[in-house]
């Protein structure tokens, strides 16, 4: 195991990445059972783990409490280095497979279900087609996340609502993302105003599957109403969700752009709140250089969006 960190004259810290990885694993899952999982020991495992690194360290990094853990001053101080030395182990090691396949890479992207679903893939199409030796990791989370995410340097590219900003993150805007009522329809057509999102919470709702970046954050406005979602059913598409509402099962809230997609028996009513008119951006850490391959898909979704009819 690799010693580092080591004041002259002082204890040799001897963490290796398995420990930091579990660690930062911990922090974010808030409790050791749930970072064990997600770091793939076991929860005697990882505590044996953890508590070897305090023995290191000769300091508390971790402060247990009766429903989990938070970082003491000095698991801070670890953490944040912790994520510096995978960033950069991370670079060694996408630098090494680049001179080993020739140009090539993985770009870690994170975007919101609006752009997963729909404007991100038609972007990407074209210039993966182009750069066969580069891999994009994508993945599906909510806006907070993706700025955190990227800020943090897990993620190298974001696409994100604008109103997640924060001032370590340059954005660029591309394209919108509107949320919209699904009702069937009659029900549609009816509507002379846009519906209020309180009037559709209240309602038997059709919804995504668990785990989707839009999902949770209609749970989230609706629990600043004081309300929690009643699903009917949860299913992985858009398409699914519009043959429930058009069948008159429930209602739904989708991002305006897949209306096109979607069958005729629906109709999409623009919601009344300023939180469902947002702007997706595509976000990077402004001092961070960007890996080789992140920055020839940073220029060309630049490029993508200042040509899009999306914005």
């Amino acid at each position: 195991m690799p010693a580092f960190g080591a004041a002259e004259g002082g204890p040799a810290l001897r963490f290796d990445l398995p420990d930091l990885r579990l660690f930062l694993a911990v922090l974010e899952a808030g409790s050791i059972t749930a970072g064990a999982e997600r770091a793939h020991l076991s929860l005697a495992a990882a505590s044996e783990r953890l508590r070897a690194m305090e023995d290191h360290a000769a300091v508390a990094l971790l402060q247990r409490l009766p429903r989990g853990v938070r970082p003491t001053a000095a698991g801070e101080a670890l953490a944040h280095h912790a994520r510096l030395m995978l960033r950069q182990s991370r670079l060694l090691q996408g630098a090494l497979a680049e001179h080993a396949r020739g140009s090539g890479g993985t770009v870690r992207v994170m975007a919101n279900t609006a752009a997963v679903g729909h404007c991100l893939p038609r972007a990407l199409a074209p210039w993966l087609a182009l750069h066969p030796r580069i891999e994009v990791a994508l993945l599906e989370r909510g806006s907070e996340d993706i700025a955190k995410a990227v800020e943090a340097g897990v993620a190298e590219l974001g696409i994100l609502s604008d109103a997640a900003a924060t001032p370590a993150l340059q954005l660029h805007p591309f394209a919108h993302d509107a949320l919209v009522a699904l009702l069937p329809a009659a029900d549609g057509a009816a509507h002379a105003q846009a519906p209020a999102f309180v009037e559709l919470a209240g309602q038997p709702f059709i919804g995504l599957a668990p785990g989707s970046a839009l999902q949770q954050h209609l749970e989230a406005q609706a629990a600043r109403l004081g309300l929690t979602l009643r699903y009917r059913v949860r299913l992985p598409t858009f398409e699914a969700i519009a043959h429930m509402v058009a069948a008159g099962v429930g209602v739904a809230v989708v991002p305006a752009a897949v209306l096109p997609q979607l069958t005729t028996a629906v109709h999409g009513a623009p919601l009344r709140e300023p939180w469902a008119r947002r702007r997706l951006c595509l976000g990077w850490e402004r001092t961070r250089a960007l890996s080789p391959a992140a920055a020839a898909l940073h220029a060309h979704l630049l490029a993508w969006a200042d040509r899009s009819e999306t914005l």
